[in-house]
């Protein structure tokens, strides 16, 4: 994830192409360090036809998370506007913007903006704002670039390279000795790149402004290079292909070639750029997915992070109780293993009895064994006996033995039975929580686990009305041959797709003996292509313990051949006819339909 100069050239293209020549008509501050500005935009075609649109700007300066994007909606307004909004206010209400520039590749955009002062007079500002970390801010600055006002006031006290106060003038510091991508010559990049005592990667993402490691590793694959090598290691033939590739890469930038997209894995954006991230297109588990444009990209990123981020805090107690519950049914069922191997010599000692039974005749009292044959296998056995019984009470005592066991062993083969089903209930609950999309979702995860008892209920006057609960929908593919896949998100609609919406000749996927969503096809009353039984196949891979892996086995059978016993967990069902295949995991390209 890199907020670098090449996305912001991509974003500075999109505002000037979306804001030049509108007026801004609303300044909000909506947080300490946050800006929404609304600009109003209007465009005359060559039939005189006159659109006219508005568009909603977000900047912040937060120093954790510096961003700036156009987005539809609204944010609220505190009460009492801050002192830095007042004064856009009082200068940029209904300004103009003339243009969007960014010095360089430098993380800076430069609003240059044109109103009228209280005199009528035609005035020229310039609005600031710098996306660079913890030294993120808004500077708004006169037409000589001497500083108004800023978001944050910075003073010497706070940094000794440059101070950000009203009267103050304006300039972006070069601490870094960074040089201009755009602008540096065949012979600087060797001289500077070439010449790092460091790994090629960070030399150059360390010499080129508005580079970052993301860009450099881009590069490097594309000039089928290694970021590990020692930068001063390299053959001038190394070096020179480096530096075209370079150039070629630059040349995307100065004539806006941009393509935003973004690189998620295992459904989870991980990285986002202004040009496409090549190197992930080989890598299992990663999948790149365009973006409309550079806001959309960085508003799906955030958003979508944001969201899986506060789904992972609400679902933290659940999983917190889904794994302990896991972890004691595991140990449970360990300790049932343990003890229905120790019943495997009940047989022993019920031949024990029939034999000392047959031949304790012979015994005569105080024998500490008896050595006979055993007709079962036609050997020679030694009973040991209790030399204070007789034989009579020796055979008693080894079929007692022999009946507890027995009991054991047939109490034990139905708790273990229990345990197994609970265990495999559980990890079906955990899947459901790795891919889990909203909290709606979470609410009826908690349910199950309530109904399940591992949630007490809290008990009150009132009946719980289930109809006002959030509804969870399953997800909801395409396949390429334009037949309908539907995933379950959890066991009550994993039940609730397979015995409600599917129909006998639909057919239904799953992972093997492994926790896993429901996949059903609809079939439409046609048969399946070939290329649908594996998209399908993917999903139930996908979407079920297994994702992780590269392959996984999947059954599929006809809907009409799975049945739920009486009294089973949810999710459960049986299929006692089936086919099988090994599919990977991956799932890009199958179009999934938002709704």
């Amino acid at each position: 994830m890199a907020f670098d100069g090449i996305v912001i050239a991509s974003l500075v293209s999109e505002l000037n192409a979306e804001l030049t020549g509108g007026r801004i008509t609303k300044i909000a501050q909506t947080e300490a360090d946050k800006l929404q500005l609304t600009i109003k935009n209007s465009y005359t075609d060559e039939t005189g036809n006159t659109t006219r649109t508005q568009n909603r700007l977000v900047i912040s300066v937060n120093p954790s998370l510096p961003l700036l994007y156009l987005t539809p909606e609204n944010q609220p307004s505190p009460l009492q506007a801050p002192t830095f909004c007042m004064v856009l206010r009082k200068h940029l209400n209904n300004c103009k913007i003339k243009s969007i520039t960014q010095a360089g590749l430098e993380r800076v955009i430069c609003f240059h903006l044109e109103h009228l002062n209280e005199m009528g007079d035609l005035c020229q500002k310039n609005l600031y704002v710098e996306l660079m970390g913890k030294h993120s801010n808004i500077i708004f600055c006169d037409e000589t670039d001497t500083i108004i006002d800023s978001i944050k006031h910075i003073s010497l006290l706070v940094s000794s390279v440059r101070e950000v106060l009203p009267g103050r003038k304006y300039f972006i510091p070069n601490t870094q000795k960074k040089l201009n991508p755009l602008t540096i010559s065949e012979e600087e990049f060797m001289e500077h790149v070439f010449s790092q005592p460091a790994p090629i990667d960070k030399a150059l993402y360390r010499t080129l402004t508005g580079f970052s490691a993301v860009m450099a590793n881009e590069l490097l694959y594309r000039s089928s290079l290694t970021g590990h090598n020692m930068a001063t290691e390299f053959s001038d033939m190394e070096k020179l292909h480096l530096y075209r590739n370079f150039c070629e890469f630059m040349e995307l930038v100065r004539h806006q070639e941009f393509s935003p997209n973004i690189v998620y894995h295992n459904d989870e954006p991980v990285e986002f750029a202004g040009i496409r991230l090549s190197s992930y297109e080989n890598l299992s588990d990663y999948k790149i997915v365009p973006a409309e444009n550079t806001s959309q990209m960085l508003y799906d990123y955030y958003h979508t992070k944001e969201s899986l981020g506060r789904i992972r805090q609400k679902s933290a107690d659940l999983r917190r109780i889904t794994h302990t519950a896991l972890e004691r049914s595991q140990k449970k069922y360990d300790l049932q293993s343990k003890q229905l191997k120790d019943t495997q010599k009940r047989d022993k000692y019920k031949v024990y009895g029939e034999l000392l039974t047959t031949y304790g005749y012979e015994l005569h009292g105080g024998e500490k064994s008896l050595t006979c044959e055993n007709y079962y296998t036609n050997s020679e056995i030694t009973i040991p006996l209790d030399e204070t019984k007789s034989a009579v009470e020796n055979a008693k005592h080894y079929f007692e033995k022999y009946t507890k066991l027995k009991r054991t062993y047939e109490a034990l083969t139905e708790q273990i039975r229990e345990t197994k089903e609970e265990i495999e209930h559980l990890n079906s609950i955990s899947n459901a929580l790795d891919i889990a999309r909203f909290e709606e979702d979470l609410t009826v995860i908690r349910k199950e686990l309530s109904d399940a008892g591992y949630i007490k209920k809290h008990l009150s006057g009132k009946k719980q009305n289930t109809r006002n609960l959030p509804k969870s929908k399953p997800l909801h593919y395409i396949s390429s041959d334009g037949f309908d896949m539907y995933v379950g998100k959890n066991n009550y609609q994993n039940d609730e797709l397979t015995f409600k919406i599917a129909t006998g000749n639909d057919w239904w996927f799953h992972a093997k003996q492994n926790a896993g969503s429901h996949v059903i096809v609809k079939t439409q009353g046609k048969e399946l292509p070939d290329a649908t039984f594996e998209e399908a196949a993917r999903l139930a891979a996908y979407y079920s313990k297994s994702r992780d892996q590269e392959k996984a086995e999947i059954d599929y059978v006809q809907k009409k051949h799975i049945k739920k016993p009486n009294g089973s967990k949810p999710g459960f069902v049986v299929y006692y006819t089936n086919y099988s295949m090994t599919i990977p995991t991956d799932i890009t390209g199958i179009k999934e339909v938002t709704e």
